[in-house]
């Protein structure tokens, strides 16, 4: 679930680095994923050399120009990590001044204890939605990660319990609801009403994120009983902290980037004009990186000296933050690299032709489309600008109630099945402590549901309004 920009998506996905027809492109796929999914299992070897390889093997069985793939990896390892890697870093020293400044302690222990053990997953996925509404998936895992272990481990929950429904309103932010980039694009390209598309969107989302979020938790609990992973735990502070931050101040640290980026879509929405002064300023305070990093400083003051740290305890702070989390930005940045091969390979571009010989209705179509871009690419936003471009056409057709529609359908295509080509599939991997085949279970069923139950709320929508 990268968010890379719609400029270079569009670019990559028109520039293939191979001519090989669609019969080959296709046995390329499945050699570079069948690859990763047996060096991984089979051989145990570490995710990161595994989709190297994978990206190398999948670029061979193109026919694509070694040095190209090398160049198609790298672009999109490097972006990922300049995107990504940066708030995961970002977001783990946050994560640490929040734990070791007890901040995160106060926020868990007063949450368990105004919420009943049956309403536990009720309120993350609560949370989650209300934190997802205005960030990207990745910079909600990172501001949300430390309360889901730390709530798992103190309430001694199944951490599957606790965090599917976190990642279930995330995920369903992404994927359906303005200003996320992909809904936005789709907005954009079929010419819907954003307004609609909002409001028609929620109503979309509560029932996919209840249904894949705190009911699918319970299955996915007994299929996969983990407990949170001591290497990502954050530690609770010590005991002989004389004292530690308040839950009010806790919690307006680490929502503030989530206000920034907040400020930053309501002021898009209401000047809509990218020239303007003040849409310009928002622009560079409510992107995730000054977000963040604001976070950051702030918890510096807010959680740090609330603590009675000084100056070397938090740099020291800091410096802890980083180490735990560098094989993550490894495996998330070769994820992405992967992404990217497939990409430039022409494999998005070879799913659109071959779907357009299909005759369904708009919306099934629509979402078809997204689903098969998703699954060759790894990015629900590809997927989104993919067949957005698509699909456009039909929309001329249709009522302002139904284009609102078609982009909910493709939203919902968009985030199917989450596998080994998804950097996202690895961030929650490796942040979970689960094996592939865990994550498989779990993470990449709950996103096929919400994309199952998305395009079935759409469909029945469509014979009501």
């Amino acid at each position: 679930m990268t968010h890379l920009s719609v400029e270079m998506l569009a670019a990559d996905a028109t520039v293939p680095i191979t001519s090989a027809g669609h019969a080959q492109l296709g046995i390329a796929v499945l050699a570079g994923i069948a690859v990763i999914v047996l060096l991984i299992t089979k051989f145990k070897l570490h995710a990161f050399l595994s989709l190297i390889i994978g990206s190398l093997v999948l670029g061979a069985v193109a026919g694509a120009p070694l040095d190209k793939v090398i160049a198609s990896f790298s672009t999109g390892l490097g972006t990922t990590v300049a995107g990504t890697g940066v708030l995961i870093a970002l977001g783990a020293i946050l994560g640490r001044l929040l734990a070791d400044s007890g901040g995160a302690d106060q926020i868990v222990d007063t949450i368990l204890a105004r919420s009943s053990r049956r309403a536990m997953p009720w309120a993350m996925v609560l949370i989650a939605g209300i934190v997802g509404l205005p960030i990207f998936f990745e910079v909600g895992i990172v501001l949300l990660i430390p309360v889901v272990l730390l709530v798992a481990k103190r309430g001694n929950f199944s951490l599957m319990r606790i965090g599917i429904p976190a990642l279930a309103g995330l995920s369903v932010m992404h994927g359906l609801i303005p200003p996320h980039p992909g809904p936005l694009v789709a907005i954009d390209a079929v010419g819907a009403n954003l307004g609609i598309t909002l409001a028609l969107g929620v109503v979309v989302a509560v029932p996919t994120a209840i249904i894949a979020g705190p009911l699918f938790s319970r299955y996915a609990a007994r299929w996969v009983d983990i407990r949170p992973p001591e290497k990502m735990m954050p530690q609770r502070a010590s005991d002989d902290l004389e004292k530690r931050p308040g839950f009010a101040i806790t919690v307006a640290t680490v929502l503030l980037p989530v206000v920034m980026m907040l400020a930053k879509a309501l002021v898009d929405v209401v000047v809509d004009d990218p020239q303007a002064g003040v849409q310009r300023v928002f622009d560079v305070v409510g992107s995730p990186l000054i977000a963040l990093l604001t976070a950051v400083i702030v918890a510096m003051f807010t959680l740090g000296r609330a603590a009675g740290f000084g100056r070397g305890q938090t740099a020291a702070t800091v410096e802890r933050s980083l180490g735990p989390i560098a094989g993550v930005v490894l495996i998330v940045g070769a994820g992405g690299g992967f992404k990217q091969t497939l990409v430039d390979c022409g494999v998005g571009q070879m799913i659109m032709d071959v779907s357009k010989g299909w005759h369904l209705s708009a919306l099934l179509l629509a979402w078809l489309i997204a689903v098969a871009i998703r699954l060759a690419t790894g990015s629900a936003t590809v997927a989104t600008i993919s067949a957005a471009g698509l699909v456009a056409p039909l929309a001329a057709d249709m009522s302002t109630t139904h284009v609102a529609l078609l982009v909910l359908a493709i939203g919902s295509g968009s985030l199917f099945f989450s596998h080994v080509n998804d950097a996202g599939f690895w961030l929650v991997k490796e942040y979970f402590g689960m094996s592939v085949g865990q994550t498989l279970k779990t993470w990449s069923v709950m996103e096929t549901l919400i994309s199952v139950v998305g395009i079935g709320c759409v469909l029945l929508l469509s014979l009501v309004v």
